[in-house]
């Protein structure tokens, strides 16, 4: 028996730079797929929204807060996880801000992430839990791209390993980052041996987490942020077992790596929340100036009336949104009708009285509105028809305006 017949005879290769000068601009893959990510993301995230009853380019607005908001926290938790490179004996505290060099916690760009989501859905009168159920697909196909950007850095790889999918690793020069060593002979260094591609097996269950939200929100129409629930449980199940497989070096708990303690605890926090959590997909019609239904968004393209454009009349942005129901939503999609809106008020015939539609408070707890039905004066049976003026409610409801949804959701 030969050395050679020891040798695997397929391996996965890893690049050997991972920086190239565009003049005096450094290009950076690890950037570079964090951008294509975060453009994934938005893209599939518009769409959702659309469907859901946002204006287009929302996701513009939210993306202006959350993506600087989860970079910074992602940083943050790495820091503050490994703070030895940085604080510690021989550490660079400067270096701390060095995000070129590779260091950025999942767990901290989801935290700071939805912290700016939060506040930009605020500011657009758009409830939260809205934009995570459509965010949910597009964050994990966003990380499997990102994941790439680990393979360049020759980073975040497992044990040894004869498979044929054994992953080449080359030793990085410290002193030029983004580059290997190279021998006399200006031939890269390899580590010796092959490892588990831990960075490529994270990338596929990315992707099959991102299907499996896409498969079972469309068969059983969650809302209330149980779709991004189901994200988060998918992602940490995978993290869990992922984690337990690399090497790198890593801070400890019980002997446990840190992020294996917080795949598991963030996992059971999602699935109590999945299965408290009860009530219909929320759809939203705008209140304000663009009350009025856009066009479907059943296609991938987007339908853009480039003579409006032509003749400057840019639709105005809503004021805010309102909660309705799907069939609420849909009534409105077709007719242009703005679904009519409980008054608060108890009827006086009693406070179990049916109701139209799901109110903003609805929306939140998942129960059932009250207050839209008929009184004992019969006021009900005939608010369906013209008043004395000839106005109909719907003319009644766009005279006076609707309020916008609960901005704290």
């Amino acid at each position: 028996m030969t050395l050679a017949s020891l040798t695997p005879q397929a391996a996965l290769p890893s690049p050997s730079t991972a920086v190239w000068q565009l003049g005096p601009v450094p290009i950076r893959a690890y950037a570079l797929c964090i951008i294509v990510g975060i453009v994934v993301a938005c893209w599939v995230t518009e769409r959702r929204l659309r469907q859901r009853g946002v204006a287009p380019g929302a996701v513009l607005d939210i993306a202006v807060w959350a993506v600087p908001a989860g970079i910074i926290g992602a940083r943050i938790y790495h820091v503050i996880t490994s703070p030895e490179k940085y604080f510690g004996t021989g550490g660079d505290p400067l270096k701390a801000f060095a995000i070129w060099e590779g260091g950025l916690g999942i767990w901290g760009a989801v935290a700071g992430g939805a912290v700016g989501a939060w506040f930009a859905a605020r500011q657009l009168g758009i409830p939260f839990a809205v934009v995570a159920d459509a965010l949910a697909p597009g964050l994990p196909l966003a990380q499997a791209i990102g994941r790439l950007g680990n393979w360049f850095n020759n980073e975040l790889y497992g044990g040894r390993t004869s498979l044929p999918w054994g992953l080449e690793i080359h030793r990085m020069d410290p002193d030029n980052p983004g580059h290997a060593l190279r021998d006399d002979t200006g031939q890269p260094i390899l580590e010796p041996g092959l490892y588990h591609p831990t960075f490529a097996y994270e990338l596929l269950w990315n992707v099959g987490v991102a299907a499996l939200v896409f498969a079972l929100d469309r068969k059983l129409r969650l809302g209330r942020g149980r779709a991004f629930a189901l994200y988060v449980m998918g992602y940490t199940a995978g993290r869990f077992w992922i984690e337990l497989m690399r090497t790198d070096e890593a801070n400890t708990i019980l002997g446990v790596r840190l992020n294996v303690w917080t795949a598991g605890l963030v996992f059971l926090g999602a699935l109590v929340y999945f299965v408290r959590v009860r009530g219909p997909r929320e759809y939203l019609v705008p209140v304000g100036a663009a009350a009025t239904p856009g066009p479907a968004v059943d296609s991938d393209v987007s339908q853009v009336d480039l003579s409006a454009r032509e003749a400057g009349s840019q639709p105005a942005a809503p004021e805010g949104y309102r909660v309705v129901s799907e069939e609420q939503y849909r009534h409105w999609r077709e007719t242009g009708e703005t679904p009519a809106e409980p008054d608060g008020e108890a009827p006086s015939g009693g406070a179990d009285a049916p109701s139209d539609g799901p109110t903003v408070a609805d929306a939140t707890s998942g129960s059932t509105g009250h207050g839209a039905g008929p009184d004992t004066a019969g006021e009900g049976a005939a608010s369906t028809g013209p008043d004395a003026a000839g106005e109909t409610p719907a003319d009644r409801a766009g005279a006076a305006g609707t309020r916008p949804a609960e901005r704290d959701s």
